[in-house]
Parts: structure tokens; C-alpha cells; sequence
């Protein structure tokens, strides 16, 4: 089995645990390359995991003949760029989620990756997360019946401290705000186990002012045979909580969409537990999916055509905020 080297474009948070780590752990893959603007951050990224060589110019790395394939893991805005180099060079693109600034941009990064010939995979993990996974097999394997709607809610607390917050509330640099960033997880998951969507009606506020984009959402989506998901969002609430439940004609199933709780089944008097915490790095089981399809062996769930629908979901809920 040949090793696919990778080459990472934007080596911040979300490579320090949920994803970068894996990519060498994987039997097959080796991560050989990162790269930061900041060189010295870079540098130190490096030397940290072990990576054999570091770059503060993305198309140095992109040129970079020992790297196969190239995980973009910056914000949106520069997504569609580095994806279309990455496709020109003739190289497998994984890019990070939301997979661009709008439904435009993401076109247009499908067809550069079908044009070079390239697979465009996106890093909608829970798609292969095994908690996520159960929650599907007992919904479209008739364990709650037929299913019939969905109801998703997540209330946060506006967190001024994570440093991150000022670029996922900025819509140049994340095509929205928090709705986007965190919600489009939820929008694709959807798509996974209940879609198509059909129909989208939506309205949204910024009742906090602390920022341009959106700080509360709520919309109602129509999927296939009618069945019907709604969500209320809101991200200056005065508490947390969050969960998805998909109810059916016998029953129901829930959990914790971005806390890693139980998958817990309701059928009248009988209730089931199923605890499947979530892997330290919980990219892996996707990216072990991308490997298979980079080596045309398996297929990965997570492809440019479903993200862009995710993508086209939320513009339409936030059409009139756009």
C-alpha cells in the first residue's frame, strides 16, 4: 500500500488535536509538510509533531513534490484560492468545513477539482463519528419507526475570551457567524441521514449587536417524504445547551450534537443507552475514509457535492441577512 504524504495549508487549532495528529497515525499516511504565514509559528508547529518540513508560503508547499495531498485547514475566505491551486497542481484536496465563503465559491471549487481530475473531500467529520453514526443506522434502520420530524436547538453564551470568535462572527472571513460555523455540521448531517432538503424557510436576528453577523437563527427545513426538521439557534443566550432529536412514529433518539453524550432511544416504556465516546482525534474515522477514496478503495461520505448542498441550506435560511 503506497503512503500518501500530506501537506497541511493553515496549521491552527483545529490541527493541534482534532485533525493534524491523525493523518501520521493512520496506517498509509504520513503528515511531511505544514504551513503558516507566520513562520516561526510554523516552525514551532513543526517541531512539536514531528513534521519533517514547514513552509510560510502556501504554494511552496502545494509545489513541494513529496506532498500527494493537501488538508486546507484555514478560514472559509481562503478556501476556494487554495483549493484551486491545489487542483491545478494535480493534487487530492481536503478542505475544511464551511468549504467556502458561499454557494458560488463552492461551485466553482467543484468543478476546478472535476476539471484537474482531483477528488474534493470535506472535513465534515461527523459523518463517520461512531455516535453519529448509531443515531443513523437506529433512525433508517426502523428503530424508531418512521421518522417524521427533527427538532435541533443550541444556546450559547457570547465567550469574548476564545480568540477565535472574532473571525467566526466576521461573514468576510466566514461567510456568517457562529449559525455558520457551528450549524452547517448540523445541516450536513441532516443531508446524511434524512435528505435532500426540499424546501428552506428561515429568519434570523442580531439581538446581541456585539458583532455584523446573525446571533440568533431558526428555520424549518422540508426533506424527502415530507419529513420535517426545525432548529432554534440563538449565541448571546444567557445559559448553554444543545441537542439533536429525530422523533418517529414508534419512538425517539437524541444526544448531544456538540457535546459528546450518550445516544439514548425512547420507545414508550424502554429506554436504551448506547455510550460511544468520541475518539481523541475526531477527525480520523472521516479521514481514514479519505484515504480510501484518494487510493480509489472505499468511498468518503463527505464529498464537495454534499458540502455544497450544506452550504446552499444556510445561504437560503440567511438569504436577506446577505
Amino acid at each position: 500500500m503506497k503512503t500518501i504524504r500530506w501537506g497541511i495549508i493553515g496549521c491552527g487549532d483545529v490541527t493541534e488535536k482534532k485533525s493534524g495528529p491523525a493523518f501520521s497515525k493512520l496506517p498509509g499516511s504520513e503528515l511531511v509538510s505544514v504551513m503558516r504565514r507566520d513562520a516561526e509559528k510554523a516552525a514551532d508547529y513543526a517541531t512539536r509533531h514531528h513534521v519533517p518540513r514547514w513552509y510560510s508560503d502556501a504554494d511552496e508547499l502545494i509545489a513541494d513534490e513529496q506532498v500527494d495531498a493537501v488538508y486546507i485547514a484555514t478560514p472559509p475566505s481562503s478556501h476556494k484560492e487554495y483549493t484551486l491551486k491545489v487542483a491545478a497542481a494535480g493534487k487530492p484536496v481536503f478542505v475544511e468545513k464551511p468549504m467556502a465563503l458561499n454557494v458560488s465559491e463552492c461551485v466553482d471549487m467543484v468543478e476546478a477539482c472535476e476539471s484537474a481530475g482531483v477528488p474534493l473531500l470535506v472535513a465534515y467529520y461527523r459523518r463517520s463519528l461512531p455516535r453519529f453514526e448509531k443515531m443513523r443506522e437506529l433512525v433508517q434502520g426502523g428503530a424508531i419507526g418512521e421518522p417524521r420530524a427533527a427538532l435541533l436547538r443550541q444556546f450559547k453564551r457570547q465567550d469574548k475570551s476564545d480568540p477565535d470568535v472574532a473571525w467566526k462572527v466576521d461573514p468576510s472571513v466566514n461567510g456568517g457567524g457562529l449559525f455558520v460555523d457551528m450549524q452547517t455540521h448540523a445541516l450536513d448531517w441532516l443531508d446524511h441521514v434524512l435528505g435532500p432538503v426540499q424546501e428552506v424557510h428561515g429568519t434570523f436576528s442580531n439581538q446581541g449587536g456585539l458583532y455584523d453577523a446573525e446571533d440568533t437563527v431558526s428555520y424549518t427545513l422540508k426533506m424527502n417524504g415530507g419529513f420535517l426538521a426545525s432548529g432554534i439557534f440563538a449565541y448571546t443566550a444567557g445559559h448553554e445547551e444543545e441537542s439533536v432529536t429525530i422523533y418517529g412514529t414508534k419512538g425517539h433518539v437524541s444526544m448531544g450534537f456538540f457535546s459528546a453524550s450518550p445516544v439514548r432511544l425512547i420507545r414508550r416504556s424502554e429506554v436504551k443507552e448506547f455510550d460511544l465516546p468520541d475518539p481523541p482525534h475526531v477527525h480520523q474515522p472521516l479521514i481514514k475514509t479519505v484515504l480510501a477514496h484518494i487510493r480509489g478503495t472505499g468511498q468518503c461520505p463527505s464529498t464537495g457535492e454534499s458540502a455544497l448542498r450544506a452550504t446552499r441550506v444556510a445561504e437560503k435560511i440567511l438569504t436577506a441577512h446577505r
